[in-house]
């Protein structure tokens, strides 16, 4: 049941509730110089007086922006002019309150869980959970603020230029930052302190801003994207722990952006996908020089990537052709029997049910490293003075073929073909009246997505040293799937971020590994409960969700007509 607070109360005790809470934003920032914790070994430290942990410094910024954003209305909102009007301050400041009580409530649970009970948390961790629920009580009882309008703020090009820059090596730092934390309890609380931190500027107006200044630099927003990307291996001080899991967030997110273009822009439910990233690995694997390999033909790099994506996009094909005249739940039936029948093909190329090809279930193993002009992608080297050491070399690799992955789905999400296939995935019946080939569409979205999953098999073949048909089960199909709905279907960001959640959690939360199918299956419960179309959203399947939402139905078409307008300006705007 919903609390819902009168505005004629909140108006009467607005002053009370903005003094609580500054008490209470007060007592977070005093708490971390008080020690947090009995013992050394939990969390990051937080055992002594006047010397806060690095963890306990991260953790005082949410209290400081709520003591501003509950101050600055009090003494300087007329000082800030036009600008006062386009912050929501009262909302921004409740977000603040229940994040701070959030990452309070979770570093305490940690601390008594790693050292034994709840006589193990010092008193700075008990003031810092008094002001959060100080703080996240009397906030609800502010008025609340109108949306934020920061978005048509007028600024200067080198102001955009300077904040995208700023961005970009803030998240750099925070993304270095966070996998330096090894201990589950340290990561978990430090992930829910940018989970906050993110949604306080998100309700201030920030990343609408953003995307605005995004917008009109969008050669200067790729360019410092890529940049961040190329430099984040020297953060890591040569820790092959950190890097390789980087890799791998990266092959899983290229595989990812494959299935965005089956699930995201067709509307073809796939459930065999991971059938085509395995025929790229296992391709990429007979083609090497390893020992198990039997055949004598080993082409140049290059031609393998070429040769293994045309495999799985043949695959594609093959499947495709003769299920695609079904749709739906038959779909989605069909290519599950599909990845597994793979994975059976695979272990069957053993040399006694079928040619001797795979090993059957023992794969190829002992696949040697990549050789570019030289380059050894299997030895470490220094460059200016960081050791970059083998699956840093993967990373950049994946690097460059993420880049073109993105290329390729962005260039036909705005295409003919593009709109084609949103047409499909929205009424199939409708569009093929309307003269679109449907079949032909769909068919060349499997291919495509095939293509796209068999170059990133092709690297991690090499990436893993080895190829088994039991790293090609329908669970990672499930998980693919799972990153494409969570990041947000038809969108390059939120599958990316979504890629990074799944892969990243269950390599920092070990101790979960045995519950991380019923961990991911809530997550989605929640989002399909909270925010159907994903993290990031693509703007019609935002309205499509919320299609009662005429708000937020003129935001998308003002929106769309902004996009027409930045690649036609030649054209004006048009109309939904």
């Amino acid at each position: 049941m919903r609390v819902v607070i009168p505005d004629e109360f909140k108006i009467r005790f607005r002053y009370p509730a903005r003094a609580l809470g500054l008490l209470g934003a007060v007592l977070m920032i005093v708490s971390i110089f008080l020690p947090w914790a009995y013992g050394h070994d939990a969390l990051d430290d937080m055992t002594f007086w006047g010397a806060p942990s690095p963890l306990q410094l991260f953790f005082v910024v949410l209290p400081v922006l709520l003591g501003l954003l509950l101050a600055i209305p009090l003494v300087g909102k007329q000082r800030l002019g036009a600008l006062a009007r386009m912050v929501a301050w009262n909302t921004t400041a409740k977000t603040a309150a229940l994040a701070s009580l959030v990452v309070v409530v979770i570093a305490t649970a940690s601390i008594a869980i790693e050292l034994g009970g709840l006589v193990n948390v010092d008193p700075g961790a008990w003031v810092a959970l008094l002001g959060g629920l100080v703080a996240a009580g009397s906030t609800p009882f502010l008025p609340d603020s109108p949306e934020p309008t920061l978005d048509r703020l007028k600024s200067p090009a080198w102001v955009q230029i300077l904040g995208i820059v700023a961005v970009m090596a803030a998240a750099l730092f925070l993304a270095a930052q966070a996998l330096s934390y090894n201990d589950a309890g340290s990561f978990i609380t430090f992930a829910a302190l940018l989970v906050g931190l993110v949604l306080v500027l998100r309700q201030f107006g920030v990343f609408d801003w953003l995307r605005v200044a995004g917008r009109s630099n969008n050669r200067v927003l790729v360019l410092s994207a890529f940049v961040v990307a190329f430099l984040f291996p020297f953060t890591q001080d040569g820790k092959d722990a950190n890097m390789s899991i980087a890799a791998q967030v990266l092959i899983f997110a290229s595989a990812a952006l494959g299935l965005n273009i089956v699930v995201g822009l067709a509307g073809l439910l796939d459930l065999g996908y991971i059938a085509f990233l395995g025929a790229g690995a296992f391709t990429a694997a007979v083609l090497s020089e390893s020992a198990y390999s039997h055949v004598n033909w080993h082409p140049p790099f290059i031609v393998t990537v070429i040769i293994a994506g045309t495999v799985s996009s043949v695959l594609g094909l093959i499947i495709g052709a003769p299920t695609l005249r079904v749709s739906g739940d038959y779909l989605a039936i069909v290519t599950l029997g599909f990845g597994e029948i793979f994975r059976l093909t695979m272990i069957n190329l053993d040399g006694n049910d079928g040619p001797y090809v795979t090993n059957g279930s023992n794969g190829i193993s002992n696949i040697p490293d990549l050789n570019f002009f030289g380059f050894d992608f299997g030895k470490a080297h220094t460059i200016l003075g960081v050791d970059i050491g083998r699956f840093a070399n993967y990373y950049w690799l994946m690097l460059l073929v993420i880049g073109l992955v993105i290329l390729v789905f962005t260039n036909l999400n705005h295409s003919r073909i593009g709109r084609g296939w949103v047409a499909i995935r929205e009424d199939e019946l409708a569009a093929e009246a309307m003269g679109v080939n449907t079949f032909a569409l769909k068919l060349l979205a499997f291919a495509g997505g095939a293509f796209l999953a068999g170059v990133a098999g092709a690297v991690k073949a090499h990436h893993d040293v080895s190829v088994t048909p039991d790293q090609y089960v329908f669970l990672e199909s499930a998980f693919l799937l799972a990153a494409v709905v969570l990041g947000g279907m038809g969108t390059v960001m939120g599958v990316l971020i979504g890629a990074t959640i799944l892969k990243l959690l269950p390599e920092k939360l070990r101790f979960f590994s045995d519950y991380r199918l019923l961990l991911f299956g809530l997550l989605l419960v929640v989002m399909m409960r909270f925010r159907p179309e994903g993290m990031i959203a693509e703007e019609r399947r935002q309205l499509e969700f919320h299609a009662e939402d005429e708000e937020l139905a003129e935001e998308v078409q003002e929106e769309l007509a902004l996009y027409h307008d930045h690649l036609h300006p030649e054209r004006g705007s048009f109309e939904l």
